[in-house]
């Protein structure tokens, strides 16, 4: 294999960020490498060019009106499992009121609560007989203020092969008001038992998430913390902090993400976890905070004004902070790529939203069937509303595409891209792609060298597809198996998301 050649063993690759284009800007474009006609470069560079995405709001999932739940239901986290039944989809959240009947906020009497679903739509709250609330322990309340719990709770299912079997499901929570981050242990998802204090470096007031990573052989924590930028005279800057740890329960000094050149600006929950189709490959959905500083003749039309004042009143922050989300990807879990683009807004304004608390999606993804008969199957992803309302809360369900994030984009007339050399080994090239009528799709095989494989090239391509086969008009794929390779693509209104080999 060569030695420039990328090691793709069988993986699905996305096309979210530039790591499977070839870098050199000056052989990045296909053109005169694929068309069966002559045609001028197209734009102004030629090259397609990489775009967001952005998730559709389906219905209504969850109404928090349970006593013990209220306005502050947050920092969802979902997770997949078996039971005896089947597939079982367990979800975990926060239920609490944000301000008190005497208009301060609400800081304690926080509740972990937990749902479940077989298909990611239906969810049920089921009656656990855990926890007491008032006389009662009918709700299905988990973890409470008797057991510590403060701020937020993080589950998992533990795929270390070496997992102990009373360790099977493993959980973080931030624990009292100190700063420190705890680790739980359940051996059914529904009863834990806080075993251990893992570090007391960072910030742990939002959600912080795990993983067993199995390519470093190594579990992953994705904390908060703060930074000062010098050079824009920024202090306090909530960011991502990355640490790693063998076993669980000993953990590395916390590293900030890097976004090499991208602006620094502040950042609160972050959603980092593998992506379920290319798990070597991490999407992270990181909540940005913005805090304007004083109130401004927008503030008089923003939606929510009085209860935004009031807010203002317990703490300036509270009333002229706003969040939304963005997404990033990355590939070593240190290295992040990051849409500045919203990839989730508060939307149109309803009286309830633009607060402080907009757009913390749940963590976790659910492979769901469309709506729509005969169509493909896509990703169920679920955000909450209505924060502060004194009102129940809401969680809805948004949909994404399989693979669906991110793609390369060649505009009409077309656009043209050439991919870094990998080593085909499969029998099948399969692409995930989209295109309008007029538009199409071209694809040519290459060789490390530009030059191509006789045979190996595709008319038209069109329509809308996932995972599609790619036939080529007088070349079996198959043939080339253990040859190091290169794609040449021309888009011409159209979308590509990924490819796989098979």
């Amino acid at each position: 294999m060569s030695k420039t050649a990328v090691d793709l063993r069988g993986r699905r690759e996305v096309f979210w960020d530039d790591f499977m284009i070839e870098p050199d800007r000056t052989k990045r474009s296909a053109h005169g490498l694929i068309g069966l006609r002559a045609r001028k470069p197209c734009g102004r560079s030629g090259f397609a060019e990489l775009r967001l995405h952005k998730p559709v709001k389906k219905e209504r999932v969850l109404l928090l009106d349970k006593p013990w739940e209220g306005d502050g239901c947050d920092y969802y986290n979902i997770f997949k499992d078996e039971d005896e039944n089947g597939v079982l989809y367990r979800m975990y959240y926060l239920g609490w009121t944000m301000i008190k009947p005497d208009g301060t906020h609400n800081g304690s009497d926080i509740k972990v609560c937990y749902a479940e679903s077989r298909d990611g739509i239906k969810w049920e709250r089921p009656d656990l007989g855990i926890c007491k609330f008032g006389r009662y322990r009918k709700n299905n309340i988990i973890l409470d203020q008797k057991t510590d719990i403060y701020d937020n709770f993080f589950a998992f299912k533990d795929t270390n092969p070496n997992c102990k079997p009373d360790e099977k499901y493993k959980g973080v929570a931030e624990c009292g008001r100190d700063g420190t981050l705890w680790g739980y242990v359940s051996t059914d998802a529904k009863h834990w038992t806080r075993k251990a204090l893992l570090t007391k470096q960072g910030k742990f007031d939002s959600l912080n998430v795990c993983h067993w990573d199995k390519y470093s052989g190594k579990y992953r924590c994705y904390i908060r913390d703060f930074h000062d930028n010098e050079e824009t005279d920024e202090y306090a800057i909530r960011d991502v902090r990355v640490i790693t740890s063998d076993d669980f329960w000993n953990w590395s000094e916390p590293t900030m993400i890097d976004f090499g050149e991208q602006a620094d600006y502040p950042l609160y929950t972050n959603n980092v976890g593998p992506y379920y189709r290319a798990d070597h490959i991490l999407t992270g959905f990181p909540t940005r905070y913005v805090q304007r500083y004083g109130w401004s003749k927008n503030f008089d039309r923003l939606c929510g004004q009085e209860q935004r004042k009031l807010r203002c009143n317990l703490t300036e922050r509270l009333g002229l902070t706003v969040t939304d989300c963005v997404f990033m990807t990355s590939r070593d879990g240190v290295k992040f790529h990051r849409f500045d683009e919203a990839w989730l807004t508060p939307g149109p304004e309803n009286g309830n939203n633009w607060v402080y608390g907009d757009c913390y999606p749940a963590f976790g993804m659910i492979e769901t069937p469309s709506e729509y008969e005969g169509a493909a199957n896509e990703i169920s992803m679920y955000n909450f509303e209505g924060k502060w309302t004194g009102k129940p809360s809401n969680l809805y369900r948004y949909t994404v595409r399989l693979d669906g994030f991110a793609s390369y984009y060649g505009a009409y007339p077309g656009r043209n891209l050439v991919t870094r050399p990998f080593t085909f080994d499969g029998d099948t090239l399969k692409m995930n792609f989209a295109t309008s009528a007029r538009g199409f799709m071209k694809v040519k095989v290459l060789d490390e060298n530009y030059e191509p494989f006789e045979g190996f090239w595709t008319t038209e391509i069109f329509g809308d597809r996932v995972d599609s086969p790619i036939d080529f008009e007088n070349g079996n794929i198959a043939d080339l198996k253990g040859k190091t390779v290169r794609l040449a693509l021309e888009l011409c209104d159209a979308d590509i998301y990924s490819f796989i080999i098979e």
